[in-house]
């Protein structure tokens, strides 16, 4: 059983991943940022739960939205954000902007807009630290839209041939941008999937973050003692449209989107380490107004950075040549 002073740390992060997707849809809506934004709002108990069961040294690959998943593995707030802002401060210099970043420094591969683009990123890593004997373990976050991919399968079959040390952690929220799961796929769970590959699949709950920190620890044991890959379909909800212009609604009925609230991850946390006497409501507040308080001074920080001279344009842009040999 995690102990309190663990589970108030998870707390204060996914209360601090919510802060940051405000803060993120705030400058989106005052048109202070580069392109939009894919709130992560609802879904803090995945991000949370997997990063606080790995080691520093495990590796995460992540996709388009993944800002929680680079809060929780450790990115520098005021880094992270000049890059959403397109910055010179950024991971990418300002380059890349919300969807395009990575940093090795603390163990994120990268993400990108291509859906299901990382998996495969993600395995081959992991067949890198067996190859090199580590105690890596990689973490593949993807969404139930890419599950569709090839490239997901593909992934997953050779980290099943291979007894990589990865999980594959399907953040189901319910939709692919407008298209719900029941429309897309003919099973009841994505994670009997897993079966297919030669390892295990387990569909957990992903607004209990006690629930998702327990299962990828496990995963994370197997992986390190040579047992493979785990998938772990995590069941969730975005509280949001899928992007900064979409507002959610028309496609999803707004008595459902009610009825996942009342299951947010912060609140089902906060009200059981209150029962348990661990916590008061004016405890948690006052963590709350800290947590928003300290990103609104980074943000105005980040917002105040320069942005990138023309001549980082043609950084890192590499040509090959054709050589003729005679």
């Amino acid at each position: 059983m995690l102990d309190t002073a663990k589970r108030k740390a998870m707390l204060r992060q996914m209360i601090l991943v919510r802060a940051f997707e405000e803060k993120l849809d705030e400058l989106y809506q005052r048109k202070a940022m580069f392109g939009s934004t894919h709130s992560y709002r609802g879904q803090e108990a995945i991000a949370v739960g997997v990063c606080s069961a790995l080691q520093s040294t495990d590796l995460i690959a992540s996709y388009h939205r993944g800002t929680g998943h680079l809060i929780a593995k450790g990115a520098d707030l005021y880094t992270l954000i000049c890059e959403c802002l397109g910055r010179q401060d950024g991971y990418s210099k300002g380059r890349g902007g919300k969807m395009h970043m990575g940093d090795m420094a603390f163990g994120f591969i990268g993400n990108t807009g291509t859906v299901g683009g990382t998996v495969p990123t993600a395995t081959g890593a992991a067949l890198s630290a067996k190859v090199r004997g580590s105690q890596e373990v990689v973490v593949s976050f993807f969404g139930d839209g890419a599950a569709n991919q090839g490239v997901v399968h593909e992934s997953m079959n050779l980290a099943g041939v291979w007894k990589l040390p990865v999980i594959y952690v399907c953040e189901n929220n319910q939709y692919a941008m407008t298209v719900s799961l029941e429309k897309s796929v003919a099973v009841k769970q994505l994670s009997v999937r897993g079966a297919a590959y030669g390892f295990e699949g387990k569909t957990i709950d992903g607004n209990d973050v006690e629930v998702v920190y327990e299962a990828t620890e496990a995963a994370a044991a197997k992986g390190r003692s040579g047992g493979g890959a785990t998938f772990l379909e995590c069941i969730t909800y975005r509280w949001d449209g899928h992007f900064g212009g979409d507002p959610g609604t028309g496609y999803r009925p707004k008595e459902e989107i009610e009825a996942w609230k009342q299951k947010c991850p912060i609140k089902r946390l906060k009200e059981k380490l209150i029962a348990e006497g661990h916590l008061t409501e004016q405890k948690f507040q006052k963590t709350s107004d800290k947590v928003y308080a300290e990103l609104d001074a980074v943000a105005k920080r980040a917002e105040a950075a320069p942005l990138p001279k023309k001549e980082v344009d043609l950084d890192a842009i590499y040509a090959a040549s054709e050589v003729s040999h005679g």
